[in-house]
C-alpha cells in the first residue's frame, strides 16, 4: 500500500514550513519513528519521524520548498498485514518480513490528526462580527494573530518534464531550472524517447545535482543551469559550485547594471515570525526604557574567581551568568516585574516562576529560548543551562517548547560591541533587560578618579503594568548587585 505522509502542524499552531534537509531518498527502507526530514517553522528547526515501516517511493517536496500544513511531502510503500513493503527486496528490508502494523496504523492516524482541518468558507475568528466560528472549522495559526479564514491555498507546483511526469514522485536528485529552449532531436515515436536521450520541455532544462549541492548553489547565488558538471554522469558537484562562485564576474551590460544594485531576501520562517511578533509588541504594549551605568569591576573579579573553582570546571563562566543571577534575585524582590497583561480577562498575571529568556542571534534569525524555572537553579546549574541554551540556538536546534512560556528576557548586546539599546518586549512579557559591552572608563571611586570596568544597562517595560518607580527600583537593584556581587547572597 502506498501512503503519503502529510506535513503536520507539529503542535505549534503554524500553517506552513520550509523543507530544510531530507535524510532519506527514493528506495530507502524506513522504520517507524525514523527521522526522515528536517523542517524550519516560524520558530525553529524540527525533525519529523515517519509513522510507518516501508520503502520510500519518492520525495514530494524539495529542499528549500515552503509547504502548507496538510500537503503530502513523502510517499512510502508499506506492507499489508503480514506482507512486505513494495520494493523492499534488495533495499535493506527482507522479502516477506512482517511489520508492526498496529503501531504503524496508530502513528499514521496520529499524523493525520496533527493536520488541522481548514475552516469552512466564511469562517470568522471567535468574537468577530458577533459570531464565533465552530471549533471544527478553526485552522491553526500563529498564536495571537487570530484565525486564518477561507479555503487553504496550496503553492502552485512546478510542471515536470515528460520524462519525470510518468513518475508520481519527483526524482530527488534532479532539479529543473530555467534555461534556453532545448534543441534535442525529436524522439522516433511520440512518448518514446531514444535510449540515453533526456526529455526536455521547451523552456526548462534538467540539471543533475544532489540536494546539498542545490542548497549550496542557492546560498552562493550560483545558477546551476550555467554549470558543466564534473561528477558521475555529468552531475554537478560542490567543487563545481564553489569554482563558479569564486570565478570573476563578467562585466554586466549597461542595461542590466541596475538589477545588480539590489538584493531581495524572502521573509519567511523565523525572520517572518520575529517581525510579526515585534510589530505586535511595539504597537500593543506602551514601552518605557530606562538606563543605568554600572561599575562592573566587582563582577569581573567574581567571574575570575568562579573560573578557578572545581564546580565550574566544565562550563563557561561569563559576566552574563552573574547578570542572570542578579535579575533572578531582583525578580524575587519585585514580583510584579515578572508578569503579563491579559487583555481578554482584564487582569495582570503575576508569574511566581521565572522562565528566563536569553535573546540569541542565530543564522536563521533572532531566537529567544528560555531556561525553565530558572529561579530554582544553583549557580553551577544556571551556568550549564546558559551554555546548553546558547549552543543549541547557534546550531539551529532550538525546539518550539524551549521558546514558549517565557516570563522575562535578557538581551546581551554587549557581545556585538554595543554600549546600550532600547529593546522591544518579547510578546507576553512585561520587561526586558539589555546589557551593553563592558569596557574601561574613568570612574570616581572614594572621591578619586580611577579606571573601572563599566557597562550600561537598559530596561524596557510595559507601562500598563510597571510604573516608573517599580522599573527604577528593579533596575537599581540589578545594578547594585553587579557592583557588589555579595548583595546577591544578602538579598537572595
Amino acid at each position: 500500500m502506498r501512503r503519503e505522509f502529510k506535513l503536520p502542524d507539529v503542535g505549534e499552531g503554524l500553517t506552513e514550513a520550509e523543507i530544510v534537509r531530507w535524510h532519506v531518498k527514493a528506495g530507502d527502507a524506513v522504520k517507524v519513528n525514523q527521522i526522515v526530514v528536517e523542517i524550519e517553522t516560524a520558530k525553529s528547526i524540527v525533525e519529523l519521524p515517519i509513522p510507518w515501516d516501508g520503502v520510500v517511493a519518492g520525495l514530494m517536496a524539495e529542499e528549500g520548498d515552503t509547504i502548507d500544513v496538510g500537503v503530502p511531502i513523502i510517499a512510502v510503500d508499506t506492507a499489508e498485514e503480514g506482507g512486505a513493503p513494495a520494493g523492499a527486496t534488495g533495499a535493506g528490508v527482507p522479502s516477506g518480513a512482517a511489520t508492526p502494523a498496529q503501531a504503524s496504523g496508530d502513528l499514521a492516524a496520529l499524523a493525520d490528526d496533527m493536520v488541522p482541518k481548514p475552516p469552512a468558507e466564511g469562517a470568522v475568528e471567535p468574537g468577530a462580527h458577533g459570531s464565533p466560528a465552530p471549533k471544527e472549522e478553526r485552522q491553526a495559526v500563529l498564536v495571537g494573530y487570530g484565525v486564518k479564514t477561507g479555503a487553504t491555498k496550496r503553492r502552485p507546483r512546478k510542471q515536470q518534464s515528460p520524462g519525470i511526469a510518468a513518475n508520481p514522485v519527483a526524482n530527488p536528485s534532479r532539479v529543473e531550472v530555467d534555461g534556453p529552449p532545448s534543441t534535442a532531436p525529436s524522439p522516433a515515436a511520440p512518448g518514446t524517447p531514444e535510449p540515453g536521450a533526456t526529455p526536455a520541455t521547451p523552456s526548462r532544462v534538467a540539471v543533475l545535482a544532489k540536494p546539498p549541492v542545490r542548497k549550496l548553489a542557492k546560498d552562493l547565488g550560483v545558477d546551476l543551469a550555467s554549470l558543466t558538471g564534473t561528477g558521475p554522469q555529468g552531475s554537478i558537484t560542490r567543487d563545481d559550485v564553489h569554482a563558479a562562485a569564486q570565478a570573476p564576474a563578467e562585466e554586466p551590460a549597461p542595461a542590466a547594471a541596475p538589477a545588480l544594485r539590489e538584493e531581495r531576501i524572502p521573509v519567511k520562517g523565523v525572520r517572518k515570525a520575529t517581525a510579526q511578533a515585534m510589530v505586535t509588541s511595539a504597537f500593543t504594549a506602551p514601552h518605557v526604557t530606562e538606563f543605568l551605568q554600572v561599575d562592573m569591576t566587582g563582577t569581573m573579579e567574581a567571574v575570575r574567581r568562579l573560573r578557578t573553582m572545581a564546580d565550574f570546571a566544565q562550563v563557561k563562566v561569563s559576566p552574563l551568568l552573574l547578570v542572570t543571577k542578579a535579575v533572578l534575585t531582583a525578580v524575587k524582590r519585585h514580583p510584579l516585574i515578572n508578569s503579563a497583561w491579559d487583555e481578554q480577562a482584564g487582569e495582570i498575571v503575576i508569574k511566581h516562576y521565572v522562565n528566563l529568556g536569553i535573546a540569541a542571534a542565530t543564522p536563521r534569525g533572532l531566537m529567544v529560548p528560555n531556561i525553565k524555572d530558572a529561579q530554582d537553579l544553583s549557580l553551577p546549574a544556571l551556568a550549564t543551562a546558559l551554555a546548553q541554551l546558547t549552543e543549541t540556538a547557534r546550531a539551529g536546534r532550538t525546539q518550539p517548547a524551549e521558546m514558549s512560556g517565557g516570563t522575562i528576557t535578557i538581551s546581551n548586546v554587549g557581545v556585538f560591541g554595543v554600549d546600550t539599546g532600547t529593546p522591544i518586549l518579547n510578546p507576553g512579557e512585561a520587561a526586558i533587560l539589555a546589557v551593553g559591552q563592558i569596557r574601561d572608563m574613568p570612574w570616581v571611586v572614594d572621591g578619586e578618579l580611577a579606571v573601572r570596568k563599566v557597562t550600561t544597562l537598559s530596561l524596557s517595560f510595559d507601562h500598563r503594568i510597571i510604573d516608573g518607580e517599580l522599573g527604577s527600583l528593579f533596575l537599581a537593584d540589578v545594578g547594585a548587585m553587579l557592583e557588589d556581587p555579595l548583595r546577591m547572597l544578602a538579598w537572595g
